[in-house]
């Protein structure tokens, strides 16, 4: 069980005797110390021609979306708006260079209501709109893809699985903590060999009288080193799929950090081992069997990634257009070329769609009229959005969009996993050819 004081055992990467790569672990505190890397990377001596000032971002609101949202939505995406401009922004980059997690800045989240605000307040949550929710994510993503992962994974794939399947018991006992952050959440089900076929997991749930054992491998599990509680998916003796809350402590359970990655570095991206841990059947949730409990998981997720990755387009679209106003070449600012206008053009019509995409589906979310189809449109089709308004602000950064100094490039890079996880661009695109015609073309 971790708590702010204590450490936690995250392997680093180094030689073994035989050249290639072995595990060491090392102590790291849960927040992990970026300043270490201060110094190390390019610091602007203000020589540059150009400017760039995370503080003075500006919301695109091309059309007048505020004057669809309630005084109350708009309250909780300023608050965190604010917040992340003034707390995060300073310190995120340095946290994604060193690979470490900016626990302090999860728990202030947490304390504003970013985890799980939909959970009723009643188990902790806000009872706020789907579309709070949803502005929530666009706001924490404007700061890093990594650290909106962890706000998902806690409200959407672990505090929603035990408000919606788990027993009263569950739900007292979890959800105001995993509300505050005291207690950390994470979702195993992705193996080593299953990712899109979720239907072919490999870990089991054996039955032991009053017990149950679970033996498996799970992969990409965001929080699992940090996480007091993990929902596992495993299939019981009659191969249900089932959904388990295994806390981390028990013997037989490790979670490995897994550090050699060149995305998502300011989250904790973890293994799940399960080496026949025995777990009581009371910590079974109850009220679902089969894949439509992992998949209403990712489906819930999933909508919170369609709002979040507006953000990081938003981030890398400010970075833009602060950067080409000022930066003068020929003897004008370059965005004052056409060319350069046509790249300003694309992004903020690209990122108005998108906008819109997430304003929909969130009133739909609310009026229960949400399909996973729904979902699946605009999680795929907003993330294709981010990464070409990405690669376009890298573009016009020119060199300067590679340095640490500027967002764009940890954005880029964050949103080839993002593209990835919860269901793939191809998987997504498959799941609309079915919707148009009726034909299932995963067989």
């Amino acid at each position: 069980m971790s708590d702010a004081s204590t450490p936690i055992r995250t392997p680093s990467l180094v030689t073994s005797g035989d050249g290639g790569p072995n595990l060491d672990l090392q102590d790291e505190g849960q927040s992990g110390d970026p300043s270490a890397f201060r110094g190390l990377g390019y610091e602007p001596d203000g020589v540059d021609n150009g400017a760039y000032d995370p503080s003075a971002f500006q919301g695109l609101d091309f059309y007048r979306i505020d004057d669809l949202l309630t005084d109350d939505e708009k309250a909780h995406r300023d608050r965190v708006r604010a917040y992340v401009t003034e707390a995060v922004l300073p310190v995120i980059e340095q946290h994604a260079q060193a690979l470490t997690f900016p626990m302090a800045t999860a728990r202030d989240l947490a304390s504003m209501g970013v985890i799980g605000p939909t959970i009723p307040t009643e188990y902790g949550g806000l009872g706020a709109s789907s579309v709070t929710y949803g502005l929530m994510m666009q706001e924490v993503e404007r700061a890093d893809s990594g650290l909106r992962s962890f706000c998902s994974v806690m409200g959407s794939l672990v505090m929603y699985p035990i408000y919606t399947y788990g027993s009263e018991e569950q739900k007292r006992h979890w959800l105001p903590r995993l509300a505050t952050a005291e207690a950390i959440g994470c979702f195993a089900l992705t193996e080593p060999n299953v990712g899109s076929n979720p239907g072919a997991m490999q870990t089991r749930a054996v039955r032991d009288g009053d017990d149950y054992i679970l033996t498996g491998h799970k992969r990409w599990s965001t929080n699992a080193s940090i996480a007091d509680v993990a929902v596992v998916w495993a299939k019981d003796d009659e191969g249900e799929v089932r959904g388990f809350l295994v806390e981390t402590d028990l013997r037989g359970v490790s979670t490995p950090r897994i550090m050699d990655k060149w995305s998502l570095r300011a989250a904790v991206t973890s293994e799940v081992v399960l080496d026949e841990v025995r777990v009581p059947a009371s910590a079974m949730l109850p009220n679902v069997k089969g894949l439509k409990g992992p998949l209403s998981c990712l489906t819930q997720a999933r909508y919170g990634i369609a709002w979040g990755v507006i953000g990081a387009a938003l981030s890398c679209y400010d970075a833009a257009l602060q950067h080409t106003t000022s930066r003068v070449q020929f003897g004008k600012p370059i965005a004052g070329f056409q060319l350069v206008q046509n790249h300003i053009a694309d992004m903020l019509a690209e990122i108005t769609k998108a906008q819109l995409v997430g304003w929909r589906l969130g009133r739909m979310k609310d009026e229960g009229t949400m399909r996973p189809a729904h979902v699946s449109l605009a999680k795929r089709d907003n993330v294709r959005t981010a990464l070409a308004v990405a690669r376009q602000s890298r573009q016009l950064l020119g060199g300067n969009g590679v340095l640490g100094i500027y967002p764009v490039m940890r954005h880029m890079a964050n949103l080839e996993s993002v593209v990835t996880y919860e269901g793939t661009d191809e998987v997504h695109t498959l799941v609309l050819g079915m919707e148009a015609t009726g034909i299932n073309a995963f067989s």
